[in-house]
This record gives C-alpha cells, structure tokens and sequence, in this order.
C-alpha cells in the first residue's frame, strides 16, 4: 500500500486551517530568513510560505545578501525573538559558508524556535518532555505512521542515516515511550557493515541518506514499512527538466515487497511543512494562553 503523504498533509493543514479560525485574535505569525540566493532554498520557501497563507498563517519573509554577516543576521533574529507578535522563527538552510548554522540555531529563542533544533528542545524530546518542539521531518515521519495506523510498539525499527535533522530526531521519538512510539530502533550509517541483514530484520525502516535507489528489494523482506525520506535528481532525458525525483529506495521493485511505502515526492515532504505549520500553531496558542477558542 501506497502511503499518499500529500493527502494525509492536506488534512492536517485542513484542521489547523479550522483550529485558527475558531480564535477572534491576531493571526498566528512564522518569520522565516533566506540568506543568499540558492535556488532550491527559494523554492521551499515558497512552499512554505504559500502554506502558512493557505491555513491563515500569517508569514513574514526576511530576505539577506549573500554577502550579510553572522553578526547581521543574529541581529535579525533577535528582533524576532523580541517582536510578541512573532510565533515561530525559521533560517533557512544550507546558509553561507562564512555563517555558523550552529551559532544561529542556538540564537532563536527556544520558544518560537519551530524548526525544533535549539539544544533545549533536542534536550526535551532526548528526555521525553513534550512540551517543546519537534524537529519537523521527524516528527512528520512519526504522525505519518500513526495516521496510517502502523503499529510502532515492539517493533524493530532500522533508521538509515544518523543527520542531527532526521537520522538521531527519528530514532528518538519512536523509542519514547509515548503512543507512536515504543518501538525497538536500530541507527545504521555509511560505517555499518552489516547494512543488508540489518535491512532484512526490520518491520520499519526509514532511510535517510541522500542516495538515490540505494535499497533495494533483496535488502529488505516480505511485508516491510519503507519510509523513504530521501529526495535525489537523476537524469531522466525523457521528462523536460532533463531529471526526475527520486528517493534513497528503489521503489518500484520494493513496493511489489512491502506492505506499505512512502513515495517521492509525496511522500515525507508534505508532512515536513504540515508538521512546521502545526509547531507555529502550537507556539501561538501558548502565547495565547489562557485564552481559549470561541
């Protein structure tokens, strides 16, 4: 079975669209910072902003020189954190090599950091707390599961990938023991040596590596999850752009083997902006707090 991440995104996005309208107050706001003019940064930040609009998401899109430096920018950032009008902050990445990202994930104030990479929110979800914000990708990961009703409980779950943004976040959420958790995980990365039999034992797997069609179908065995969070350009004369989109796993010979698959694209990828816009809304109604919806 084909697990349609775009519908599944569409109805989240529908209910947060609902939950803010039930609230007579200021929109909910997400500033987000481009630094430069890479081209795929624009893209997504166009998807993220047309997003926030489309739910009644206020956004506030700060655009910088290439040539801005660190300093300049936490400047920027520090006005956000001190505007109370300003829900949830977003730099997005890969920044400018003469930029620290480190330095300015740590700089976003915890509260309003919806990205989910300030140490203090990596701390709470490492511990169990939930009262601060998930990494998007992963927890997009998480909900998609949940919504499909895949059982995570006992389950060997084998993440490909140990990135601080997917691989480490994903591990952790399914090993809380929380609902869509608790399950048995297993971190493999491109030291692992025993990547197949790792593969051939587990019921989930997510894989995350940047490698196009890299699992394939004698890796993995009869009725396993695949989440396939990998987004990869190959060369495909036949489509316009001279390319397709592919993920870190050979779907169409996989699929026939799994009882349930994530394609690419519509697959991860719409659950990673459903997941941002949930965690802004998620910031506001704190704000707001103890105001509640009409």
């Amino acid at each position: 079975m084909i697990i349609d991440g775009k519908k599944i995104a569409e109805e989240i996005q529908q209910e947060i669209k609902q939950t803010i309208q039930k609230y007579n107050r200021r929109q909910p706001c997400l500033a987000v910072i481009l630094v430069g003019e890479h081209a795929p940064s624009q893209i997504y930040v166009n998807r993220k902003t047309q997003a926030c609009e489309s739910v009644g998401i206020k956004s506030i899109r700060k655009e910088l020189h290439e040539t801005t430096t660190e300093l300049e920018l936490l400047a920027e950032i520090e006005l956000l954190n001190n505007d109370p009008t300003v829900d949830g902050i977003l730099v997005q990445l890969p920044l400018p090599p003469h930029i620290n990202p480190s330095h300015v994930t740590h700089f976003i104030q915890p509260d309003k950091d919806v990205d989910g990479f300030h140490p203090i929110n990596v701390g709470k979800m490492l511990i169990g707390e939930t009262d601060g914000f998930f990494p998007c990708t992963p927890l997009g990961v998480k909900v998609l599961l949940e919504r499909s009703s895949i059982e995570t409980t006992g389950k060997h779950v084998l993440v490909i990938g140990r990135s601080n943004i997917v691989g480490k976040p994903t591990a952790a959420l399914l090993m809380q023991s929380t609902p869509g958790g608790n399950a048995t995980v297993t971190i493999a990365h491109r030291f692992s040596t025993n990547l197949k039999q790792l593969c051939l034992a587990a019921d989930i797997i997510v894989v995350a590596i940047g490698q196009p069609k890299f699992i394939t179908a004698d890796m993995v065995k009869e009725g396993v999850v695949i989440i396939d969070v990998g987004i990869n350009k190959i060369t495909d004369l036949s489509k316009k752009s001279g390319y397709k989109i592919v993920g870190d796993v050979d779907f169409e010979n996989v699929q026939a083997k799994a009882s349930y698959i994530t394609p690419v694209p519509n697959g991860v990828g719409p659950m990673t902006i459903a997941m941002l816009l949930q965690n802004t809304l998620l910031s506001y109604t704190k704000r707001l707090s103890p105001i509640k919806p009409c």
